[in-house]
């Protein structure tokens, strides 16, 4: 039996690329209200490290993960298979 694929979200946090619904920008103001109610309701995993959240990870589930990582970074490594850590994910600190 094989593993599920996993998409790296940075600092050595990965989620299960197979129960990952949306992957979207957090910037928006409708977008910082849903993370605040989620996280009232115990359904957000924080993957920043304390950095600034740049995208929304909605999972199956009724969770979110929150990320450090562009979402355009983190759509090329779901569709291109690229999860390696290196010199650009250092860069987009």
């Amino acid at each position: 039996m094989s593993l599920p694929p996993i998409l790296n979200v940075r600092f050595n946090n990965y989620v299960v690329t197979d129960k990952v619904i949306a992957v979207v920008n957090s910037e928006s103001a409708p977008m910082r209200r849903s993370i605040q109610s989620m996280r009232r309701e115990g359904k957000v995993i924080d993957a920043t490290a304390g950095r600034k959240t740049r995208t929304v990870i909605f999972m199956m589930g009724d969770g979110i993960v929150l990320s450090a990582i562009t979402q355009e970074t983190l759509a090329k490594r779901l569709t291109g298979g690229d999860n390696s850590v290196g010199e650009s994910e250092e860069e987009e600190e």
